[in-house]
């Protein structure tokens, strides 16, 4: 592992012995790589050769997939989830040119070539949805597969740009709004998945979550139709419904226009998070497939 980089583990207990015997909870490893000169941040889940990267939504963090990485990891994959630029435990810088779609696909490859992979199943929620197609135009060959969970498109533009903006807005003009924001949240209770991953979404800086916000509205939001319509790598794009910045239009366009894709709807926008198993029984089963390809 190079000096800029890190690798600590957190977890290496052993699971409760099953019927057919004993095994253990797969490793979970952290660790950290310099891109660009700035820290970018990770988590292993599990081991071998059957990769899948995991990105997530705007302004959360790398622990919103924390549960579906250790699921798949169970189920034999080498699950990693990633902590974009500006978001987590990575650098946040306070320049909005850092800070685009085709940037985070940047940091996506780097992290494979940091590991050492050659090549692994994309995926990703909201933001890192797109992150994901973004990967599949710019390193084709470096994506098996892509998990497309809720994809931030055309239909859903004004309704970011509604949601957001206000964020930016007071970010840049008044950030101690911010702080006080950040600084409540010191005050909850920690061990919950589901409020950790609330309060680290609410735990910002004012100029990073400006810079962040910035970059990313005002930039390309995904890739236009015209070259949606030329990713020929696998993808399994996920859906819904009742959600106007994550529209099923745009989930089930995508996967029309995608000459490999296939779809699959889910029940609402929190099923993968509370009642996950049939999702990421797709999940790993696709992936699976585009593995043995």
């Amino acid at each position: 592992m190079s000096p800029a980089s890190s690798a600590t583990a957190v977890a290496d207990l052993p699971a409760p012995i099953p019927a057919q015997g004993r095994s253990s909870r797969p490793i979970e490893l952290s660790g950290s790589f310099t891109h660009e000169g700035h820290r970018l941040a990770y988590t292993e889940f599990g081991s071998g050769d059957r990769v899948v990267v995991l990105t997530h939504g705007m302004m959360l963090t790398r622990r919103m997939h924390a549960p579906l990485a250790r699921k798949l990891a169970r189920a034999g994959f080498r699950a990693i989830t990633l902590d974009l630029l500006g978001h987590g435990d990575s650098d946040r810088p306070t320049d909005s040119w850092l800070y685009s779609m085709p940037a985070f696909a940047e940091q996506t490859v780097a992290l494979l070539d940091h590991l050492d992979i050659e090549s692994a199943v994309i995926g990703g929620t909201s933001l890192g949805a797109n992150v994901a197609l973004e990967v599949g135009v710019s390193a084709p060959d470096r994506a098996l597969g892509l998990v497309v969970e809720m994809p931030v498109l055309d239909n859903a533009i004004v309704a970011g740009l509604i949601t957001f903006t206000p964020l930016l807005m007071a970010a840049r003009f008044l950030p101690v709004t911010v702080q006080g924001v950040a600084m409540a949240v010191k005050l909850v209770p920690h061990g919950n998945q589901w409020v950790d991953v609330v309060t680290d979404t609410l735990s910002q800086q004012p100029a990073p979550m400006a810079a962040l916000l910035h970059g990313v509205l005002f930039g390309r939001i995904a890739p236009p139709k015209s070259i949606r319509r030329k990713i020929t790598t696998p993808a399994l794009v996920i859906g819904h419904e009742r959600d106007p910045i994550h529209p099923f239009g745009d989930a089930d366009t995508l996967a029309v226009d995608m000459p490999a894709a296939e779809f699959v709807q889910a029940r609402s926008p929190v099923e993968l998070r509370f009642d996950p198993s049939r999702l990421t029984e797709a999940i790993a089963d696709f992936s699976a497939r585009c593995h043995d390809r």
